[in-house]
C-alpha cells in the first residue's frame, strides 16, 4: 500500500509536472501564434508599402520620361529657331554688304562729279577766253547696275 501510495504520489507529481509542461507549451504555442500573426500582419503591411513604392517609382519614371520628351521637343524647337535666326542674319549681312557696295559706288560717283564740278569752276574762274570748250573734256563713264532686293521683313 505504501508502495502504491508512493507510486500514485509520483504519478500525480508527474501528471502535475506534465500538466504544467502542457500549460507552458500551450502558452508558448499561443505566444508563437501571436508572434506569427504579428509577423503576418507586418508582412502584409510591408507588401502593401512595397507595392505603393513600386507604383510611385513607376509614376516618377513616367513623369521623368514625359519631361525628358518635352525637353527634347523644346531643344529641337530652339535648334530650329537658332538655325532660322542664323539664316536670317546671313541674309541681312548679305543685304548690308550689297547696300555697302552701292554706297561705295555712289560715293565714288559723287567724288567724280565733285571733281568735274571743281574742274568746271576752275575753268569758269580762269575765264573762257582761249580755252578749249567743255565738250572736248573727256567725260567719265560709270556703269552702275543696281541689284534688286527682295525683302521679307
Amino acid at each position: 500500500e505504501d508502495w502504491y501510495r508512493a507510486r500514485c504520489a509520483r504519478l500525480h507529481e508527474r501528471a502535475a509536472r506534465s500538466q504544467e509542461a502542457v500549460r507552458a507549451s500551450r502558452r508558448e504555442a499561443g505566444e508563437c501564434r501571436r508572434q506569427l500573426q504579428a509577423r503576418l500582419v507586418e508582412m502584409e503591411s510591408l507588401r502593401g508599402a512595397h507595392q505603393s513604392l513600386e507604383r510611385q517609382l513607376q509614376e516618377l519614371e513616367e513623369r521623368h520620361n514625359a519631361e525628358a520628351a518635352g525637353l527634347q521637343d523644346t531643344i529641337g524647337q530652339l535648334e530650329d529657331d537658332l538655325r532660322n535666326t542664323k539664316n536670317e542674319m546671313a541674309r541681312h549681312l548679305r543685304e548690308y554688304q550689297d547696300l555697302l557696295n552701292v554706297k561705295m559706288a555712289l560715293d565714288i560717283e559723287i567724288a567724280a562729279y565733285r571733281k568735274l564740278l571743281e574742274g568746271e569752276e576752275t575753268l569758269f574762274n580762269m575765264g573762257s577766253g582761249g580755252l578749249p570748250s567743255l565738250n572736248s573734256l573727256p567725260s567719265p563713264t560709270y556703269s552702275f547696275q543696281p541689284r534688286s532686293f527682295s525683302s521679307s521683313t
